[in-house]
C-alpha cells in the first residue's frame, strides 16, 4: 500500500539530527520547560511574521485560549465554517458562547465571505447574540480569503482567529495569515505539514497583552512567573521540550518541505486534468497542501477502486459539523450550508506528503484514468 503520509520519509532525511535533539533532552533532565521550548516559539514567531508565539499541548487548547482572553462567552455569537474539523467549533461552547455556522466557497472549502455576512446580518436582526469572533479555517492547507474576512471583522468589530491547524506557514500575496488575524493557531499532530512525535500546538499574537494573559491561561492561570499565585482560572496546557527540540529540526526543513508539496500539487493537477475536480487555491496564494482533495460524482466507487490498486484515500468531511449530532441544534447563518453539504458527498483526499515521487503520482493517475475508462 502507498503511504497516505510519508513520516518515515521525512524521519530518514534528519534522522540523525532529530535523534540528537531528542538525546541531548533526555541527558538534560529538562523534560518540560526546557531551553528548547523558548527557542521553538521565537522560531515559529519568526516564520509566521508575527511578535509573539505560545506554544501549548494541542491544536485545540491554542484555539481557545484567545476566545478566553477576549472574554468571549455567554450571549456571544462566534462564527466558524460548518466544513471543517470539530475542534474549530468545539472550543466555542467551552466559553459557553454560541457557534454559528457560515458555509464555505466551492473551490477553496474555505470560508466565503459572502455566507459570514449573511450570517453576521442574520445574527444582528435576531437580537439574542452579540457577534463578537470570526474563526477562518486555512483549509487543507490554503489561506482563507483574509482580505475580505478581515474587512468584514474590522468593519463590524469582530476580532479574527486564524485557525491553522492545516495550514501554518500558508501565504497570501506574500503575508502570513497573522497580518490579518488577532490570533493565529496551529496543530503539531503528526500528520499535520509541521508535525512533532506526539501532539503539540502553539496560538500566536501580535498583542502584548493578549501574549502575556494568554501565557497564564495555558499554566493554570498563574500570575507573572508565581505558580502559585494562580490569578485566574486556567488550563495545563504546555508543549513539552522533546516535543520542541524535534519540531525545531522539522521547522529548519519546513520551508523546502512547502516548496516540495506545491510541485507535487502542480503535477497532480496537470495528470488529473480531465479526469476529477482538482483544488483550486485562492488567488495569490500558497498553500501548504496539506491535503491534495479532489471531487468525483462517484466517489465511494473511486475510493473502492483505488484501494483495490494499493493506493489509500481519506474522506475530508464526510458529513459538517452542523449535521454532527453535537452540533445540529446550533444556528445556522442566513442561507443555508448549501456547498458544505453538497460537496461532502464527492471530496476525497489523495496521498500527499513533501516526499511523494512522480513515479508513485503517476501510479495513482493511471488507476484514475482506468477508473474513468471503465465508466466510473
Amino acid at each position: 500500500m502507498i503511504p497516505f503520509i510519508d513520516l518515515q520519509a521525512q524521519r530518514a532525511r534528519i534522522a540523525d539530527k532529530i535523534d540528537a535533539a531528542v538525546s541531548k533532552v533526555v541527558a538534560s533532565g529538562a523534560y518540560i520547560f526546557g531551553p528548547e521550548v523558548k527557542a521553538l516559539e521565537g522560531q515559529l514567531a519568526q516564520f509566521a511574521e508575527t511578535k509573539h508565539c505560545i506554544a501549548n499541548a494541542n491544536g485545540t487548547d491554542a484555539l481557545v485560549l484567545p476566545l478566553w482572553a477576549w472574554g468571549v462567552g455567554e450571549g456571544d455569537a462566534v462564527f466558524c465554517p460548518s466544513f471543517t474539523f470539530a475542534a474549530t467549533a468545539e472550543i466555542v461552547p467551552w466559553t459557553n458562547a454560541t457557534p454559528v455556522f457560515v458555509d464555505v466557497l466551492p473551490d477553496s472549502y474555505n470560508m466565503d465571505p459572502a455566507s459570514l455576512e449573511a450570517a453576521i446580518a442574520g445574527v444582528k436582526k435576531a437580537g439574542k447574540l452579540k457577534p463578537k469572533a470570526v474563526i477562518a479555517v486555512d483549509l487543507f492547507g490554503q489561506p482563507a480569503d483574509y482580505p475580505a474576512i478581515s474587512g468584514i471583522c474590522k468593519r463590524e468589530g469582530l476580532k479574527l482567529i486564524a485557525d491553522s491547524a492545516q495550514g501554518y506557514g500558508c501565504t497570501l500575496n506574500g503575508k502570513h495569515p497573522m497580518h490579518w488575524a488577532d490570533a493565529q493557531t496551529t496543530s503539531f499532530f503528526p500528520a499535520k505539514p509541521l508535525g512533532c512525535y506526539g501532539d503539540g500546538g502553539a496560538t500566536l499574537t501580535n498583542d502584548d497583552a493578549d501574549n502575556v494573559l494568554m501565557r497564564s491561561l495555558a499554566f493554570h492561570g498563574a500570575s507573572g512567573d508565581d505558580k502559585y499565585n494562580c490569578a485566574r482560572i486556567g488550563m495545563n496546557s504546555r508543549l513539552d521540550t522533546i516535543q520542541a527540540a524535534i519540531l525545531i529540526e522539522k521547522l529548519a526543513i519546513f520551508a523546502d518541505e512547502i516548496r516540495a508539496r506545491n510541485e507535487i500539487a502542480d503535477r497532480y493537477a496537470h495528470m488529473l486534468e480531465g479526469l476529477v475536480k482538482t483544488p483550486k487555491v485562492i488567488e495569490g496564494g500558497v498553500s501548504t497542501w496539506a491535503q491534495y482533495v479532489i471531487e468525483h460524482e462517484a466517489r465511494d466507487a473511486l475510493a473502492a477502486h483505488l484501494r483495490e490498486a494499493g493506493i489509500p484515500t481519506a474522506q475530508y468531511y464526510p458529513k459538517p459539523l452542523h449535521k454532527q449530532t453535537a452540533y445540529e441544534s446550533f444556528p445556522l447563518g442566513a442561507g443555508g450550508m448549501k456547498v458544505s453539504e453538497d460537496i461532502c458527498h464527492r471530496v476525497l483526499a489523495l496521498p500527499m506528503h513533501p516526499y511523494l515521487d512522480g513515479q508513485t503520482q503517476t501510479k495513482i493517475a493511471n488507476a484514475i484514468r482506468d477508473f474513468a475508462k471503465a465508466g466510473g
